[in-house]
């Protein structure tokens, strides 16, 4: 990794400030090389795959993309690993991109060892790799994913770019309604992260470019309590590349049940002009996996019970095995649990409804911390909750959510009601009634309070009614489409602007400013929506004037807003850079061409 790409972005001279990188070219390059990657191994050219690969490792761009991810996207970016580094600075960033291009081999540190809890109050093992190394796995990750995303199996979802959980619950829906699959094997793999075979996986993905960097993650050991233990099998959980070598371990399963064919017969429709019966022949087997957890439908429980011993043999040439205590062969009617979703049929139609463990369980950690901020403002916990609570109802919305929703408004209520009392244990309920709940827009009992904003103004703020937001079917991804597949551009600008137009309340001001920009970043050129946390930027701050019009604001990525914000500031006065030489604020925001 110590040579780059001459002709890249910021290859030519040394980079001295992080807030002079152009992030929408950054982008620009890597996805360009990821779709040539892509391409290339659709047309079985493996030489152009190799090649391409390698100047993906040598690539600037992905060399500066890959610290933003590791440093500002990604949620352990605080969590140290054996080397106790962390880069929450744009100077640490500056000299972090210095030492990666020295990266080597024998540079790999084990990974720390640390436990978190699990839902079963169990712990759960993760692996912390050092940050050179998660930076490192982010960068072979970018070259080594697309060519593999053009080889992966259409109904795989997890950890892969473009699809989702919703993707995966549509087409379990899709195998579970009426007339179709019946009987569900509901599987879960024993500790897939720590059992994967690492002669499986070396041998999976072959001679390319980055196979030695895998090796070494993956012999590195770990530490704990100070002690420094190899590991044999498996790939750190906590490592950015893992979920990916999982998937490449995993893909041919489909394949595997794809090959079991039922002939049944049919009866002809009272239209056809021949009314003979006649033979059929469809897949035994639906297939819907999202990363380790799957399931398995057939239309007879005989057809399951045959395939599980063929399938243990399968998963036991890959090092892993299916959990007897938690695999289970149920019929639809009792239903089963999938991905914070219980699918279960009701008179013959299936329902994707809120697992009811996972309600209890949100629930519970808004009563928590209500009990625990009991001195709190009224619109700090209106500021506090609004966000979680409709970001768990965009992650329900698309299934049959609307009676959960009431359920979970009225807990809410109830639970604020408790709140208002412990506050004031001497008022009665109508003067703590006319306190904290008003009437707005013809609904009462809204939990609102009058407020401030930044300008002085009075305004109304009230908690948002998840028994108001629409639910509104989710539509799948097409078979093996990919956003690495160059020839599918409108195809994911459609999806993503579709998807974009859920995450804001239609006709809001948030969703006309959305609208505005096009569902895209200004400062990355991305899509608004690609899984990044998304924050509103005033063009003109408050503090000089700016309003909260439509015009005045903007939709930026959160990494994307820190870095708009840093360039203010470094526009506003000279800098001092790393290596003592002075930087006039008219040379910033250009580059390091």
């Amino acid at each position: 990794m110590k040579d780059r790409v001459q002709a890249d972005i910021g290859a030519a001279n040394s980079l001295q400030v992080w807030t002079s990188i152009q992030w929408k070219l950054v982008k620009k390059r890597v996805k360009n090389l990821r779709q040539r990657i892509y391409r290339a191994t659709q047309n079985q050219q493996w030489n152009r795959v190799r090649s391409l690969m390698k100047l993906m490792l040598r690539s600037y761009s992905n060399l500066l993309l890959s610290v933003r991810q590791v440093t500002q996207e990604n949620r352990g970016k605080s969590t140290p690993g054996i080397d106790g580094q962390v880069a929450l600075t744009t100077v640490q960033r500056v000299n972090l991109i210095r030492q990666m291009q020295e990266y080597s081999l024998w540079k790999v540190r084990p990974t720390k060892r640390i436990y978190i809890p699990k839902a079963n109050a169990k712990l759960r093992p993760l692996g912390i790799p050092c940050i050179k190394d998660r930076i490192a796995q982010a960068m072979v990750k970018n070259a080594l994913e697309p060519s593999w995303e053009a080889r992966f199996e259409a109904h795989s979802y997890g950890f892969r770019p473009g699809r989702s959980v919703q993707d995966a619950i549509e087409q379990s829906h899709a195998r579970l309604r009426k007339g179709c699959d019946t009987w569900i094997l509901d599987a879960d793999l024993k500790g897939a992260f720590d059992h994967l075979s690492h002669e499986f996986i070396l041998s999976a993905i072959g001679q390319v470019p980055g196979r030695e960097f895998i090796k070494q993650w993956l012999k590195a050991g770990y530490v704990e309590a100070n002690q420094l233990h190899a590991t044999t099998a498996g790939a750190p959980q906590g490592g950015v590349i893992s979920p990916l070598l999982l998937n490449v371990v995993l893909d041919g399963m489909e394949r595997l049940l794809a090959s079991y064919i039922s002939t049944r017969e049919q009866q002809p429709s009272a239209q056809a002009k021949c009314q003979k019966p006649y033979r059929r022949k469809s897949p035994t087997y639906g297939f819907i996996r999202y990363c380790d957890d799957f399931l398995i439908t057939a239309k007879s429980k005989a057809d399951l019970e045959a395939i599980v011993p063929t399938l243990q043999d399968w998963l036991q040439q890959r090092g892993l095995e299916l959990n007897a205590e938690k695999t289970r062969i149920v019929h639809v009617e009792q239903g089963c649990h999938f991905l914070g979703f219980t699918l279960q049929q009701f008179n013959q139609k299936c329902f994707c409804r809120p697992q009811k463990q996972k309600v209890m369980q949100f629930l519970q950690r808004i009563r928590d911390w209500l009990k625990a901020n009991a001195q709190a403002k009224t619109e700090a916990v209106i500021h506090y909750l609004n966000p979680i609570l409709r970001g768990w109802a965009n992650f329900y919305r698309h299934g049959a959510s609307k009676q959960t929703f009431c359920y979970v408004d009225s807990q809410i209520w109830e639970a604020l009601w408790r709140w208002c009392r412990r506050r004031h244990p001497n008022k009665g309920n109508k003067w703590i009634a006319r306190k904290y709940f008003k009437t707005i827009q013809g609904c009462n009992w809204m939990f609102a309070t009058v407020t401030q904003d930044r300008q002085g103004n009075s305004t109304t703020v009230s908690l948002i009614r998840l028994a108001y937001i629409p639910i509104e079917r989710h539509v799948k991804v097409k078979g093996t489409n990919s956003p690495d597949d160059a020839m599918l551009k409108e195809y994911w600008e459609q999806r993503q602007t579709r998807y974009g137009k859920t995450y804001w309340e239609r006709g809001s001001k948030y969703h006309q400013v959305a609208k505005n920009q096009n569902w895209c970043c200004p400062v990355c050129g991305d899509f608004l929506c690609n899984g990044e946390a998304i924050d509103t930027h005033h063009q003109v701050p408050l503090s000089k004037g700016g309003t909260n019009a439509i015009d005045n604001l903007v939709h930026l990525h959160q990494a994307c807003h820190r870095h708009l914000h840093s360039m203010r500031i470094l526009e506003s006065r000279r800098l001092e850079p790393l290596d003592g030489t002075t930087i006039t604020s008219g040379s910033e925001g250009r580059g390091t061409r």
